[in-house]
C-alpha cells in the first residue's frame, strides 16, 4: 500500500474484501499508520520482491501521477476491485486501477492506469477513463464519455453522452455536464459552467 491517509483506509478495506493480503503501507510521514499495518518506509525508497504488487492509495490525481512517475519500472502494480462492484467482463482495466464497492462499469469501457472509480460511481458503456482520473462517489458517466488524463469528476456529478473532459479538468460535486470541457478548467452547477472568465476559456482552448 502506497499512502496511509484517509483515502487509503478505503483502499485497504477494498483489498481485504477482494482477498488480497496487505503487507504494510509506505508513506512519506513515518508517524502515519493505517489499521495497525507495518510501516514500509518512504514510497520513493520502496523496494518489493518480484511477487509482491503495490497500489497507490492516494486520492489526489496529481500526487498519484507524481508517485507513479517516480516509481516507474521499480514496482509491479495491482488493480483492486471490490467484490461488491459490478464490472463487465467486456470492460478493460489497466494497471493500478482501484474500483470501490457499489461501482458499476459497463461493456467496452476502458479504465486506464491508476484511475479511481469511487464508491457507487456509475460508468456506462464505451467510456474512456484516462490515466490518473478520479470519479468520485455517486458520479455518473453516461455512454461514450471520454475523460482525458487527470480529470476529477466530483461526487454526484453527471456527464452527458459523448462528452469529452480535457486533461486535468475538474467537475464540481452535483454538476451536470452537457458539453465538452477544455483542459485545466473547473466546471460547476446545473448545467455546468466554467469558473473561468470567457476570455480565459478562449485562450485555453
Amino acid at each position: 500500500m502506497i499512502g496511509a491517509g484517509n483515502h487509503a483506509k478505503v483502499v485497504v478495506d477494498t483489498c481485504w474484501a477482494a482477498g488480497w493480503t496487505v503487507l504494510g503501507a509506505a508513506d512519506k510521514d513515518p508517524c502515519r499508520t493505517i489499521f495497525g499495518l507495518p510501516y514500509l518506509g518512504h514510497p520513493e525508497k520502496l523496494r518489493l520482491e518480484p511477487d509482491v504488487r503495490a497500489v497507490i492509495a492516494v486520492g489526489s490525481n496529481a500526487d498519484r501521477y507524481d508517485l507513479a512517475r517516480k516509481l516507474e519500472g521499480r514496482i509491479q502494480w495491482a488493480s483492486i476491485i471490490h467484490p461488491a462492484a459490478t464490472v463487465s467482463p467486456r470492460a478493460h482495466l489497466e494497471e493500478g486501477v482501484v474500483i470501490f464497492a457499489g461501482a458499476v462499469v459497463q461493456p467496452d469501457t476502458l479504465v486506464r492506469r491508476h484511475a479511481i472509480l469511487n464508491t457507487g460511481s456509475r460508468v456506462d458503456h464505451d467510456n474512456d477513463i484516462g490515466a490518473f482520473c478520479h470519479v468520485a462517489p455517486g458520479a455518473v458517466l453516461t455512454g461514450m464519455v471520454t475523460l482525458r488524463e487527470g480529470v476529477f469528476v466530483g461526487a454526484g456529478a453527471v456527464v452527458a453522452p459523448g462528452v469529452t473532459l480535457g486533461e486535468w479538468s475538474t467537475v464540481g460535486a452535483g454538476a451536470v455536464v452537457l458539453q465538452n470541457i477544455g483542459p485545466d478548467l473547473t466546471y460547476v452547477g446545473v448545467p455546468a459552467k466554467s469558473l473561468e472568465s470567457p476570455t480565459a476559456n478562449r485562450k485555453i482552448r
